[in-house]
């Protein structure tokens, strides 16, 4: 056998062995190379740098203590995590942030919207019409000057120092106003014809003796059917006023002076325990069952020197709601 096969044989006898062994395989050059630095180590001359594999320069440096050279391993041998990681937990937090802004500025939105819409516009929260009629604004008309509104200081007379028709209630929306009674002067004849035919001659003559100086009317009829008619009676002084309410009360106890067309009547609570208005009086009655084709309510209200009626008919039975809200701002306007 050659020296050069004993070579290759011994070589790879050794590595083979090494191999099995888990080491790692030297060849003589690096055996060489061993020995020099360790008789240099010896000899306290510093160990020349030797050629290894590629260094990354980037991979961070971690010190490991000389003393302990298996904390050396375990660190190289733990990886830093790398920054790749940490950019998807920020990426998905500004993902996560974005989402809730763009929520919270959808539903702010939402909620301004709604809030500027009426409630009628809203879907779900549309509120259904009570019954309630649409009158126009109502205002008090000036006064002359000099003079006091009934139950103020500087009138206690309670005398109303404006001309009456500016104090009658203005028809609603939508209603037709009856021609004979557009809100001007109508006599005395106009109030006595809603008065039962048999009473209405002992009326006049209680009214003449009262000294009644003016009678002002409107009336109206609304889509629904309903009539209405007031008429405002202004006396000389609220004595007399309020004298021809108490007769007018105590005649309807007893089924007299009652609207035309009614025969019986009953006292409508209803309608006045909601209708209060200072220094005001205010009764109300309807119809009493069994009634015709035709139910009647009606209202009486004395403010100071003036008396004023309200009268509702309509077909089939009155409506309490628009009865109540005319009596109301009726009396209101008087008071």
């Amino acid at each position: 056998m050659t020296e050069q096969a004993l070579t290759e044989t011994a070589t790879g006898t050794t590595a083979e062995t090494e191999a099995e062994a888990g080491a790692p395989a030297e060849t003589g050059a690096d055996t060489e190379v061993v020995a020099e630095a360790a008789a240099e180590a010896e000899a306290g001359s510093p160990v020349p740098a030797q050629a290894g594999p590629p260094v990354d320069v980037d991979a961070p440096s971690v010190p490991v203590p000389a003393a302990d050279p298996a904390l050396a391993t375990e660190s190289v041998a733990d990886p830093v995590p790398a920054p790749k990681k940490s950019r998807r937990v920020l990426w998905g937090i500004v993902r996560w942030t974005a989402a809730v802004l763009v929520c919270g500025g959808v539903g702010a939105g939402a909620a301004m919207g709604i809030t500027a819409m009426e409630r009628t516009d809203v879907p779900g929260l549309a509120t259904e019409s009570d019954g309630r009629w649409e009158y126009p604004q109502l205002a008090l008309p000036a006064l002359p000057e000099g003079v006091q509104r009934p139950f103020t200081d500087g009138n206690e007379a309670e005398i109303h120092h404006t001309d009456v028709r500016k104090l009658l209630l203005p028809a609603p929306a939508g209603a037709t106003v009856d021609p004979k009674l557009k809100g001007g002067w109508a006599g005395v004849d106009s109030y006595l014809a809603e008065l039962v035919e048999q009473d209405r001659g002992e009326v006049k003559a209680y009214l003449a003796d009262s000294a009644l100086r003016h009678v002002a009317a409107r009336g109206w009829t609304t889509p629904d059917g309903t009539s209405t008619r007031i008429h405002l009676l202004r006396f000389s002084s609220v004595a007399f006023a309020e004298d021809f309410k108490d007769e007018m009360a105590g005649r309807l106890v007893k089924s007299e002076w009652l609207p035309a067309g009614v025969e019986t009547q009953e006292a409508d609570a209803g309608t006045t325990q909601d209708v209060e208005v200072p220094y005001v009086a205010v009764y109300a009655y309807k119809e009493a069952e069994p009634y015709g084709p035709r139910q009647t309510r009606w209202s009486l209200i004395q403010a100071g020197d003036t008396f004023a009626v309200v009268t509702q008919t309509r077909k089939g039975g009155t409506l309490t709601v628009p009865f109540q809200q005319t009596v109301a701002l009726q009396a209101q306007l008087l008071g």
